[in-house]
């Protein structure tokens, strides 16, 4: 007879074993994060219930274009799972171009009031992660897995 934790044992140790990388499987890049330097965490503490007001959600891009007139913005019309479209913009054109956006899956405060910008209301914000490289902004859209549908909420 086994123990009742045998089974477990067995699959512990053939976890521990690394995976033999896949022939024809591209190689990991290796990034060198030796030169980033990132914003310090804030020492100001944010209570759970003013947190918790936060509506984080998934949101799937489906148009994105340049906003006229503007050198930063980008009006992102977004699926956030009610049916209706959702425009956010966001200052990030420097970093991105509108058609290599489309189809992604990003995350999106979805209820902060609305603001207007250049004349177009923005209902939300998109989330990104910002650090400093050899003295020049990076900015990272965050992206998420496809397989994550429009609306599902964060926690």
């Amino acid at each position: 007879m086994k123990s009742l934790d045998g089974a477990k044992k067995q699959e512990k140790s053939a976890a521990e074993v690394p995976a033999e990388p896949v022939a024809g499987a591209p190689e990991k890049e290796v990034i060198d994060f030796s030169n980033v330097k990132i914003e310090p965490l804030f020492t100001e503490y944010v209570d759970f219930e003013t947190f918790s007001k936060s509506d984080f959600r998934a949101v799937k891009v489906l148009a994105c274009e340049a906003v006229p007139k503007s050198k930063k913005l980008l009006k992102f019309t977004l699926d956030d799972g009610t049916g209706t479209d959702r425009v956010i913009l966001s200052g990030i054109h420097e970093y991105y171009e509108p058609e290599e956006l489309v189809g992604k899956t990003c995350i999106a405060i979805t209820n902060l009031p609305p603001r207007a910008m250049m004349g177009i209301d923005s209902c939300g914000m998109l989330i990104s992660a910002v650090h400093s490289e050899e003295g020049k902004e990076k900015l990272h859209l965050l992206m998420v897995d496809d397989h994550i549908p429009a609306g599902a909420k964060l926690y």
